[in-house]
């Protein structure tokens, strides 16, 4: 069978450049061995950086160094005329035309579309996060050989919508997603096994509970973990998928901002190419401030240079509102764990702005234990996903790990007695996973076609604030049914956080067909079409590359309380670039009872 793959052209290229090429792979599996051929690799997919890993002959974990000779490649696309850049050279670009660079797309995952266009087009941030893979697998190919199996890491905060975006990426990278695993349980397994609590078999020679404090460039997470023996067990998780090292950068680029503003009488803020100046000065400002005390910029804006300086102390203050943040969901996530610091043995610092002095001052008042930042922050995610990714094609060391959900997963519906929206709790968050749960239905009234369930997660008990999942369909239901007659629906909740639904009708024997109208991401129309424009070679903006508008999205089945006594319509297609819009149904009877 064949896939395609983004290569890079051979000669005559700038560094970071991708271009669409066809090759061909077999996609057969391959026996495990050392040679680079069987070669399954680890990769830390971040919001501002990212890095891939490998096991060598001997099991080792070890960095894949960039094309430019870096550890880690900045997240960052450049959509050039006649090329697309990835890397070191996309954020020089940044400077002067930012409006043609793409970053932060991991914020944006799990919608069909980014915060804004580029060349014109909406550009979908799995398409982004595909290009950042893509660049990653090229240049680990130019020292490993042919790669084809990987691990992507994903925080453990993510929802189901945004694991599915992720493995989606990796799909349009002409990747083979072994699994996506939590960034926090990835750093736990790396930083074991590199410490030497573990043995060379991937067991534990002593019983710990680790805290992994992840506090990366985009995205935050903390997670507790019971390492016993072979088994590696998520206790429970929290996190902010809009917290990271780009806050502070923003927060402080904001304070300097003003003092150019009083020297020059114009904001950077205001113009974008000075704006990301500034943001790349901040980001050295804030490194430097790390190691010193006090850091100095140096920033010409409207024909005028300004020196401006400011100290650690400063930079604290201005920023301890998003420290306490992480500190409240460290705590939670003790006390969802039924924890506190006297059991944790071990505290773990992942992510590079987990270098801020301020960061392990925090947690060492919350905590009274001196974290552990043995190893390299950046690589130690992407280190335990290659551990991952190799123990997966059967190589030690072997272990078992235990996830929990990191959302309450839940059905919203109409409560018969009051006429008010309400949340059925299926499962909730921090149960370890795989799991599965089944609920029976009823159909409202006879001869009841299609059903509809809104699959939502999150969310308070009317289900407010929640995240829509999708719209579960069970249509072709058997002709002539009866009001009441049962529909079991089952939930499978995967290790990975995938979410799969099933449905059956006891009283008949028969299945019925089931179908997730997503909310949100990108449907599978939508994805053959990028694949489409990855194959034939992707250009950005230009107007015979786009797909061909479509009609709007269906709109959703009836509920389970509501009788359709035709056919439904045949859906029209779905609109290639404008994200679906899902109405909620308007149950007006809920669950009849659990099996």
């Amino acid at each position: 069978m064949q896939c395609w793959q983004l290569l890079r052209r051979k000669g005559g290229t700038r560094a970071g450049q991708v271009h669409v090429e066809l090759t061909t792979a077999t996609g057969q599996d391959i026996l495990m061995s050392d040679t680079p051929k069987t070669l399954a690799v680890g990769i830390d997919l971040g919001t501002t950086h990212s890095v891939v890993a490998h096991l060598d002959a001997q099991g080792r974990p070890w960095t894949v160094n960039s094309a430019e000779g870096d550890t880690t490649t900045p997240s960052v696309v450049f959509f050039d005329r006649d090329a697309i850049i990835v890397g070191k050279e996309a954020v020089k670009a940044a400077a002067f035309e930012p409006e043609l660079v793409a970053q932060y797309a991991k914020r944006d995952v799990g919608r069909v579309e980014a915060h804004r266009s580029i060349r014109g087009e909406q550009v979908p941030p799995e398409v982004v996060q595909a290009l950042v893979l893509c660049k990653l697998r090229d240049d680990a190919q130019q020292k490993l050989g042919p790669i084809h199996d990987v691990v992507i890491t994903v925080p453990a905060y993510y929802n189901e919508p945004r694991r599915k975006a992720t493995q989606d990426a990796g799909r349009l990278a002409s990747l083979n997603v072994l699994d996506i695993i939590n960034e926090p349980t990835a750093a736990a397994i790396a930083f074991g096994v590199q410490r030497g609590f573990l043995s060379s078999t991937g067991a534990a020679t002593m019983s710990e509970v680790l805290l992994v404090y992840d506090l990366g460039g985009g995205t935050f997470d903390v997670t507790v973990m019971e390492m016993n023996g072979h088994n590696y067990k998520a206790l429970a998780t929290a996190g902010d998928v809009y917290l990271g090292g780009i806050d502070w950068d923003l927060r402080l680029a904001d304070y300097l901002a003003e003092q150019i503003l009083a020297q020059t009488g114009s904001d950077p803020r205001e113009d974008a190419s000075a704006h990301q100046r500034l943001l790349r000065e901040v980001e050295d400002a804030k490194h430097a401030l790390s190691a010193r005390t006090e850091a100095t910029i140096h920033f010409e804006h409207a024909g005028q240079r300004c020196r401006l300086s400011v100290s650690r102390e400063q930079f604290e203050a201005l920023t301890t509102d998003l420290v306490e943040r992480t500190a409240f969901t460290t705590r939670k996530v003790l006390q969802d764990a039924k924890l506190d610091w006297d059991s944790v043995t071990r505290l773990l610092l992942v992510g590079g702005s987990t270098r801020m002095p301020m960061i392990e001052s925090m947690l060492q008042h919350e905590s009274g234990l001196v974290p552990d930042r043995s190893l390299a922050p950046d690589e130690a995610v992407a280190h335990g996903a290659a551990i991952y990714a190799s123990m997966l094609r059967g190589r030690e060391p072997a272990m078992q790990l235990t996830n929990v959900n990191s959302h309450d997963l839940g059905v919203l519906a109409i409560e018969g007695a009051t006429g008010r929206p309400r949340r059925q709790l299926m499962i909730a968050r921090n149960t370890p996973l795989p799991t599965m749960r089944k609920v029976r239905f009823a159909t409202h009234e006879n001869n009841q076609t299609s059903v509809s369930v809104n699959v939502i997660e999150g969310g308070d008990a009317s289900g407010s604030h929640a995240t829509s999942i999708g719209m579960c369909i069970v249509s072709d239901l058997p002709p002539e049914l009866p009001a009441k007659t049962p529909i079991d629906v089952e939930f499978c909740y995967a290790k990975d956080g995938r979410l799969t639904v099933h449905a059956h009708l006891p009283d008949t024997g028969q299945a019925a067909d089931l179908v997730i109208e997503r909310s949100t991401g990108l449907d599978n129309t939508l994805l053959k079409l990028w694949e489409h424009r990855f194959r034939d070679g992707l250009k950005i903006g230009t107007t015979d590359a786009q797909p061909a508008p479509a009609a709007k999205s269906p709109k959703p089945e009836p509920p389970a309380t509501k009788t359709t006594k035709k056919p439904p319509p045949p859906a029209p297609k779905k609109q290639p670039v404008a994200e679906p819009k899902v109405e909620d149904p308007d149950l007006d009877s809920f669950l009849q009872g659990f099996e």
